[in-house]
C-alpha cells in the first residue's frame, strides 16, 4: 500500500521521547507498506461513524489513520487519552 505522512503524524512523532514506541511505529509503517490489503494489519480497528478512518494501538499510544482505496495516510499519533480530542 502507499503511504502518506502528514505533517502532525511526524510532530507528534518528534514529541516521543521513548526509543521503545518510536521503534514500535517504524515497525508498524513498514508493515502498513507491506501489507495488501486492510485485513494484513495488525491492532487495526475501524473508528465508528466514519467511513474510511481507522486507528492503530501501540501500548497506550494511538495512530490515528486515512484509508483510501489505494493509500495509507498516517495523520496523528498521540496518547490514547488525547487521540480522540484531535482525531477525527
Amino acid at each position: 500500500m502507499e503511504i502518506k505522512i502528514d505533517r502532525s503524524f511526524q510532530k507528534d512523532t518528534k514529541r516521543i521521547k521513548d526509543k521503545t514506541v518510536l521503534q514500535k511505529v517504524a515497525n508498524t509503517i513498514a508493515n502498513v507498506q507491506r501489507a495488501r490489503n486492510l485485513d494484513e494489519i495488525k491492532n487495526l480497528q475501524k473508528i465508528k461513524g466514519t467511513t474510511s478512518m481507522y486507528r492503530i494501538r501501540i501500548s497506550d499510544y494511538r495512530i490515528g489513520l486515512l484509508v483510501s482505496e489505494s493509500s495509507v495516510e498516517f495523520i496523528r499519533f498521540l496518547h490514547r487519552k488525547d487521540i480522540y480530542k484531535y482525531f477525527p
